[in-house]
């Protein structure tokens, strides 16, 4: 049984961040030559100047919801659904062929797919949750509109298993077929997958089922073990339709690892810095994909680093997994308050090393107080000052709290909602 899929998983970590800087000057020449948007956003960048992650950093963050407005403003244009970002597609577009399969996820977002094998990079995952060759797998992610099925399905033919596409629906139908073909293995949600194992202990039966990648939903320990209880081990995936596969679970069971074609980013939600390794922050990825290359984007996931790598050999970075949403954007008397106005006021004010907006009674009577940590937190004037800036920033009033550094809590929030809804 193979337990890596390659040797590019126990390089030494710096070899493999030598070979990611130095392809990144080739990855932006690639996006800026095929026109289009990248030749736009990147039009003042000299790529053989971005080979280092501080240069990398002076970039601006793509994320998902501006993605979603440009493809929505270039196609009520006439233009290219893809607004520019792929470099594939088919006849009529910017890029006349190479587009295996366009996608639709929800938005709606269109995604293509390029022609190369394991478009997606799953099969990195799926060799760390136990498949091998030869193995059948009963695949209930979606089939229709969405890539999540095709994505697992890409991975798990490049190792050489067998797919039955099962889909989503048809409970019974697919409970019949996997008891019928009794696959080892399972790629879909995790609630569906407690599903079918409840509807067949009711029926008195047990699933021949014994590993299983899920993803596109939490996976708490409890559901875990619930699973295992009943012989199947579960492990998870953190993909998405735009990236493809980010990070993934090991046998160790300590974090998920980050795919080799991916690099990562942690930065502080509603800006483009990158925080210290271990602080909550938002997953920012440039992933080296010719045919759909993004550069700096924005998930709106949160996670964080864990220190040192995997006991399995593996020895890429590790992140802690799915944290919560980056995107705290609130309503404060009527108006929106966004993460990115919080960082404004804090890079206003260089003592203040992070700040955290609480927005807190009821409904019509909200009370903003910005609580900011600082080495000085009896200083007055840097007080005052923050509040004459926080209004000028928000175009609200509120009050300011300095609080000694370490003192707000390690969770990636920039604002916190509390107030009392009822």
């Amino acid at each position: 049984m193979p337990t890596h899929l390659d040797a590019l998983e126990t390089r030494a970590p710096a070899e493999r961040e030598a070979a990611l800087l130095a392809a990144l000057p080739d990855l932006i020449t690639h996006a800026k030559q095929a026109g289009g948007f990248w030749a736009g956003q990147l039009a003042d960048v000299d790529p053989s100047t971005v080979t280092t992650r501080a240069a990398l950093a002076r970039l601006p963050v793509l994320r998902k919801h501006e993605l979603m407005e440009r493809q929505q403003a270039s196609r009520a244009a006439g233009g290219d659904p893809f607004a520019g970002l792929a470099t594939v597609g088919w006849r009529g577009l910017l890029h006349a062929r190479g587009a295996r399969r366009v996608y639709q996820s929800p938005g709606p977002i269109y995604e293509p797919e390029g022609d190369a094998p394991d478009y997606w990079r799953t099969a990195r995952a799926l060799v760390a949750a136990g498949f091998e060759p030869g193995d059948l797998i009963h695949n209930a992610f979606s089939y229709h509109l969405t890539p999540g099925a095709w994505m697992m399905e890409a991975g798990a033919q490049t190792l050489g298993c067998t797919v039955f596409p099962g889909g989503v629906g048809n409970t019974e139908q697919q409970l019949a077929a996997i008891m019928d073909l009794k696959p080892v293995g399972y790629c879909g949600t995790p609630s569906f997958l407690r599903i079918l194992v409840e509807k067949a202990e009711a029926a008195g039966m047990r699933l021949p089922i014994r590993k299983a990648l899920v993803s596109g939903e939490a996976f708490p320990p409890s559901l875990r073990d619930w699973l295992r209880e009943r012989g199947i081990e579960g492990f998870q995936a953190y993909a998405t339709a735009d990236a493809g596969l980010i990070a993934y679970e090991t046998p160790a069971r300590e974090g998920l690892v980050l795919d080799e074609g991916v690099l990562l980013e942690i930065v502080r939600p509603g800006t483009g810095d990158p925080v210290p390794d271990g602080e909550v922050g938002e997953v920012v990825v440039t992933v080296f994909n010719r045919a759909y290359p993004l550069i700096r984007f924005g998930t709106g996931d949160l996670s964080a680093v864990l220190p040192g790598t995997c006991p399995t050999g593996r020895t890429n970075v590790r992140i802690r997994g799915w944290l919560g949403r980056a995107d705290q954007t609130t309503k404060v008397k009527g108006m929106f308050v966004h993460p990115s106005q919080v960082a404004e006021v804090v890079r206003r004010h260089p003592p203040v090393l992070r700040a955290r907006l609480v927005v807190s009674g009821r409904m019509a009577d909200d009370r903003m107080t910005l609580r900011a940590e600082t080495a000085s937190p009896d200083d007055a004037a840097l007080r005052a000052a923050l509040a004459e800036t926080l209004r000028d920033v928000t175009k609200l009033r509120g009050e300011v709290e300095l609080v000694p550094a370490g003192t707000l809590p390690n969770d990636g929030k920039v604002i916190e909602d509390a107030r009392a809804y009822d």
